[in-house]
């Protein structure tokens, strides 16, 4: 499947089997993860993967929509890393945006997978905070239930095939 095909095809999954996700599955997210380009490669990225039954209760009471995923993966920027890069012309933190990039391969490859997942911004972080204190000091950038998709439950939102037109947002100089 072609790249675009692939983006395409990918849709905000709110409704999932309880079938599990693999080892093997999660190995290749991670994976995917851990190859994801970060600003000169410093990965001021921090993943948590909650999936015993006493991590899923705990995280999925800090937000409702975790929508009965059997996984959910939480991906953090670490702001403070002493090697994060920082732009010399206005100071502005890359650890963000490099958060941003390595939560968006895993939720690619996720659908390469054949598995579903939504990026979840919708969480109490100080609730998480206090359940997992590993998590302080985190700018919390998204929350992935990930799994298989119960279509039956709901598909994509009928948002989902809604794009702007490129001259909204693109300018050529």
């Amino acid at each position: 499947m072609s790249f675009i095909d692939l983006a395409t095809a990918r849709y905000s999954c709110r409704a999932f089997t309880d079938e599990p996700v693999t080892q093997a599955e999660l190995d290749q997210l991670l994976e995917a993860v851990r190859v994801a380009p970060t600003a000169k490669n410093t990965q001021p990225v921090k993943v948590w993967v909650f999936r015993s039954e006493e991590a899923l209760e705990k995280i999925r009471a800090c937000t409702r929509c975790h929508f009965g995923a059997p996984l959910l993966v939480l991906f953090g920027a670490d702001s403070a890393d002493e090697g994060v890069f920082v732009r010399p012309s206005d100071g502005q933190n890359a650890a963000i945006g490099d958060a941003c990039i390595v939560a968006t391969h895993y939720m690619l490859e996720a659908e390469d997978l054949g598995l579903n997942t939504t990026w979840v911004g919708f969480f109490d972080t100080k609730l998480i905070n206090e359940a997992f204190p590993q998590t302080v000091g985190y700018d919390l950038v998204g929350l992935f239930p990930t799994g298989h998709a119960a279509p039956e439950k709901g598909g994509p939102s009928p948002r989902h095939t809604e794009r702007k037109a490129l001259s909204e947002y693109v300018e050529e100089l």
